[in-house]
């Protein structure tokens, strides 16, 4: 098992990055991924990019970081979820990895 996983979903990216630097500043942890998220009913959302910060660390630290985070974001755009795994399974670590933000390659550019 890992370190805790804090998951913050969050409307749009200038929230997920103002949660992510909010929850950095609070507690010790680190940001394993952001990833995006559209729901089945985007068109009828005013910010249809819904963005989901990943955050490790203890979980004292995780709780603390996600609560700032959350404060954050919801004098941005707005908070969807917040969720935390306090002890994860080995097989999770994997799935948190995972996102569907494109990084442009030295040969795209």
């Amino acid at each position: 098992m890992g370190k805790s996983v804090g998951l913050l979903e969050v409307y749009g990216l200038a929230a997920a990055f103002v949660a992510a630097d909010a929850a950095c500043k609070a507690a010790n942890v680190v940001i394993e991924a952001f990833d995006r998220n559209k729901p089945f009913n985007a068109d009828k959302l005013e910010v249809p990019l819904i963005i989901v910060v990943k955050l490790r660390g203890s979980l004292s630290d995780v709780r603390e970081a996600v609560e700032a985070g959350k404060r954050a974001a919801e004098q941005v755009s707005g908070v969807v979820l917040t969720h935390i795994i306090p002890s994860p399974e080995e097989g999770t670590d994997e799935f948190l990895k995972i996102n569907c933000l494109k990084n442009k390659t030295k040969q795209e550019e």
